[in-house]
């Protein structure tokens, strides 16, 4: 299914909350990992820094019940839908995504190829 030789191993995976649609967080899965998370049905990933397993809401109590799994079309990432309990992020809020970046009002300027 997953294509882990071209990923060397790890792949992304977005997590999405089940009742609003919102994302939560962007995690990695290796082969491990994701076995796990489907058999358990819990949001269970790899740790980059850490290079092992880790089990979300191990040490905070804000686990994840995974609801549903997708594979994109190439199969190099992945999708969890998930039922969050408390904070998905780190810092305490419900996502990791909540720094907005100011866009431009202005087209960008191009010179040579884009």
């Amino acid at each position: 299914m997953m294509d882990w030789k071209k990923m060397k191993g790890i792949v992304p995976t977005i997590v999405q909350e089940e009742n609003t649609g919102k994302v939560l967080m962007l995690a990695y899965s290796s082969k491990k990992s994701l076995a796990k998370a489907l058999r358990e049905m819990k949001g269970v990933y790899y740790s980059r820094s850490r290079k092992r397993l880790w089990v979300k809401g191990e040490s905070s109590g804000n686990a994840q019940k995974l609801k549903k799994a997708f594979a994109d079309c190439d199969n190099d990432s992945l999708l969890f839908v998930v039922k969050q309990k408390g904070s998905a992020c780190h810092t305490g809020g419900k996502t990791c995504f909540f720094k907005e970046i100011a866009l431009k009002q202005s087209r960008l300027e191009s010179k040579g190829a884009e």
